[in-house]
Order: C-alpha cells, then sequence, then structure tokens
C-alpha cells in the first residue's frame, strides 16, 4: 500500500475506534440516566403503595377495593419475618426497563401490617382489599394484594363469600375476581371439589393450592390462604398469634378497671387467659383448628356478658 493510502486506512480506522468508543460512552450515559429514572419511579410507587396501606391499617378503607395503575410493568414482592415482639413485614417494588428489572425498592419495616400475596405480584395493574381478623376479638385489618393479570373466579361459594365478593365487585367492576361466571384463563377457587387450581373445604377449614394445604379459622384468614402462598401465610399466622397474645393482656387490664368500679357481674380473666395460652401455642396454621370451638365460645360469652370488653 501507498503512502496515501495507508493514511486514508488509518484515518478511518481512528474515526471507526472514537466513533465507537463516543456510542459506547452514550450508551453507558442513557443506561445510568435511566436507571436513576427507573429507581426514581420504583420509589414514588413505593411511596404511593405505602399510603394506601397505611389507609388500610387504620381502618379508612376497610371493606373498600382501592386498584393502582403503573406506567410499567413492576413486581411487588412482601418479605414476612418473625423477629421480634411482633415480627414484621418488608414491601419490595421493582419495574422492568429495557426488559430488566430494576433493583427492588425496600419499603420501611412494620410491625402492624399484614399483607398477603403471591410473591410475586406481577403487571402494571393491582387490587387491594382488607378484611377484619377475629380471635375472637378484632386483631389486625389483613389485606389482600392481586395483580390484574390474575383473573380469580369462586365456584360454589357459600352465600355469605358470594355475597361479600359480589358486593366488592360492584365497587369496582374491573376487580379481577369473579363469582361463577368465570372468563376464560382464570384461576378457578372452588368450593366442595378437588379439580381446580385452588380447592376450598370451607367446613374443614383448608386451602389446598399447589400441593399444599394451608388452614385457616374465618374468613378473613381463607382469603389470605388463597392469595397468598404458602410460606408468607405461615409467617404471618405466627406473626398474627404474637399481636393476639398481647392485646388479651390489655383486654385483661381492662377488665380489670372495669371490675374495681363494682358495675359488672362476671368475669372474663380465665377466657383472656385461655386466648393468651392459646396464641402462645399456636406454630402453624394447623393448630388454628385445635382451638375454633374454643375462641367461638369465648365470642359468644363476651357478647352475653352485662359488659363486653370488645
Amino acid at each position: 500500500m501507498d503512502k496515501k493510502g495507508f493514511q486514508i486506512a488509518f484515518s478511518w480506522l481512528f474515526a471507526i475506534i472514537v466513533g465507537g468508543a463516543i456510542l459506547v460512552l452514550a450508551v453507558l450515559v442513557a443506561t445510568k440516566i435511566l436507571g436513576i429514572g427507573g429507581a426514581q419511579v420504583s420509589a414514588e410507587t413505593q411511596k404511593s403503595l405505602e399510603v394506601i396501606m397505611n389507609n388500610i391499617e387504620s381502618g379508612l378503607e376497610t371493606s373498600l377495593v382501592t386498584s393502582f395503575s403503573l406506567p410499567r410493568e413492576t413486581q411487588i414482592v412482601g418479605e414476612c419475618y418473625e423477629e421480634g415482639p411482633f415480627g414484621k413485614q418488608i414491601i419490595r417494588v421493582s419495574q422492568k426497563n429495557f426488559g430488566k428489572w430494576s433493583k427492588p425498592i425496600s419499603g420501611a419495616s412494620t410491625s402492624n401490617r399484614y399483607v398477603f400475596l403471591s410473591n410475586p405480584a406481577e403487571g402494571k395493574i393491582f387490587y387491594i382489599f382488607s378484611k377484619q381478623f377475629e380471635f375472637p376479638f378484632k386483631v389486625a385489618n389483613l389485606i389482600y394484594l392481586t395483580s390484574a393479570s390474575t383473573n380469580y373466579c369462586f365456584v360454589d361459594a357459600p352465600p355469605s363469600i358470594k355475597e361479600e365478593l359480589t358486593d366488592l365487585k360492584r365497587m369496582d367492576p374491573k376487580l379481577n375476581i369473579w363469582v361463577d361466571d368465570c372468563p376464560q384463563k382464570s384461576l378457578k377457587v372452588c368450593f366442595g371439589s378437588s379439580s381446580c387450581e385452588i380447592n376450598v373445604d370451607y367446613g374443614e377449614g383448608v386451602v389446598k393450592k399447589r400441593g399444599e394445604k394451608a388452614h385457616f379459622v374465618g374468613d378473613a384468614l381463607m382469603y389470605g390462604a388463597i392469595f397468598s402462598d404458602k410460606e408468607n401465610y405461615e409467617c404471618q399466622i405466627k406473626r398474627l398469634m404474637a399481636r393476639t397474645k398481647e392485646l388479651a393482656k390489655i383486654y385483661m387490664e381492662k377488665e380489670n378497671i372495669i371490675a374495681s368500679r363494682g358495675t359488672c357481674r362476671g368475669s372474663l380473666s380465665p377466657e383472656l387467659q385461655k386466648i393468651k395460652e392459646i396464641a402462645s401455642e399456636v406454630q402453624s396454621s394447623e393448630d388454628l383448628l385445635k382451638y375454633k370451638e374454643v375462641i367461638e365460645e369465648i365470642r359468644r360469652k363476651n357478647e352475653n356478658s352485662e359488659c363486653p370488653l370488645w
């Protein structure tokens, strides 16, 4: 190659190298900016979710359906931990950018929140509703979070469940919960059958899903077992029992104050002591079934008392 030809080839090679370097730098900068933007959106989503759940915890949104839409595919994961007096729950949010999930953004660790969801709940539209769990007094508002990408169809449910879910559907016709009239590709929740994806033995208090059993007492826990994965559900049971134990102590103090005034006859101290013992003994959802009748009897005794404690 002559001198002139060598100079032309070298200039082309130099241009390609410099151009490639600039392109790589531009991609890195763009990726960094998009990453920051994705993290910001995830953080904003996390904050919005915190506000909704705080309202539910305070009782402001009980028995109402709340939906929220997001501009990007989002994963919501609920982490449950048993450590500490009441355990804790952390909600993590991540969003998809150019086919990749952003680094999960963690919400505050809370000891008074009980969110039941299938980990991870994934989509752009999500629904939240809640129901009060009693054992036998109110323990907490349980929160159920589902993705609109999954339709739940309840088949042959008891009349009370049908009525409750129908009322929720009236509040939001787009809610991803159906009763009997199942859309295609829906996840069937069947009562009195064993041929569906989720099978509920309402009388025995058992939910069968993915080859595993979760036990429940009351409709609030039944929904938890349906919408949650097994690990999260069992962890929440232990946390709820820890809360029940402490609430029983508070009611015992309340009864002592009432008794000191001499305005009521009878005492629920033995029953409250029994609740404390039960809450300490429950180590899994299956243990709940042992005490179903005892808890119901305590509830009736409180209702018939001259001075109900709750």
